[in-house]
């Protein structure tokens, strides 16, 4: 699960994620501004995640849904299944810190999410902008260019994003109680370096495709089986 060689995306996601961390400690910056920062980045992981499906889709129209049965499915079931599933987490995440953090007005994810813009100031507006432009690097660096988007699993890429925003959630609601009680860069500090350790140390992807190759050994050794009686 652990790393143990970090790639030229993997230094810029660190210093990326730093950077919040000292505009916090030594710029005067906000840290509600920066935990809207955080919601938005469940959406562009989102985003650049069905990027990488439609990318897939493209070089196989097919893959397996069901290990166990070795059910194919169309990508673009794939997507439709993500973008429901996954924009739900999305829309918790924003009901629960828009919740409990009170900087805005609704817990309407819907309405929250178009005034997101105009509750950012500059710099947090560029700090999102840095995100973007780093998952971009990450997505072109370690999925276009190795070559991956020609052997990765439909499967694989669509749960891919859950580990890192589960814990994402986690924190980014329980710091939203936390910025209501002024402890906004304590708490800050300890997100960042758990958020830093979660999404750049933990192959998930490694993770789940050991989940996959598991499952495909129980049906090969069920058909075996079968076969056999």
């Amino acid at each position: 699960m652990i790393k143990t060689k970090l790639s030229t995306s993997d230094i810029f996601t660190i210093l990326i994620n730093l950077v919040p961390l000292w505009g916090v400690f030594f710029n005067g910056w906000d840290p509600k501004q920066i935990f809207l920062i955080y919601c938005a980045e469940s959406i562009i992981v989102g985003l650049y995640n069905i990027l990488k499906m439609l990318i897939v889709t493209q070089v196989k129209k097919k893959d397996v849904w069901d290990e166990k049965t070795g059910t194919e499915v169309s990508g673009y079931f794939f997507i439709f299944f993500f973008i429901i599933h996954y924009g739900f987490f999305v829309a918790m995440q924003l009901i629960f810190f828009l919740g409990s953090s009170k900087i805005a007005d609704t817990i309407n994810p819907i309405k929250a999410l178009t005034i997101l813009p105009s509750l950012m100031d500059g710099y947090t507006k560029a700090l999102l902008w840095g995100f973007i432009g780093i998952y971009g690097l990450k997505m072109i660096i370690d999925f276009i260019f190795s070559g991956e988007f020609r052997r990765a699993s439909l499967g694989i890429i669509m749960f891919s994003p859950y580990m890192r925003i589960f814990i994402q959630q986690f924190v980014v609601i329980v710091g939203g109680f936390f910025l209501t009680f002024g402890a906004g860069k304590i708490f800050m500090l300890v997100f960042v370096l758990v958020k830093i350790f979660f999404e750049v140390f933990i192959s998930y992807d490694r993770v789940l495709s050991l989940a996959q190759r598991k499952q495909q050994i129980e049906k090969e050794i069920r058909d075996r089986n079968k076969n056999q009686l």
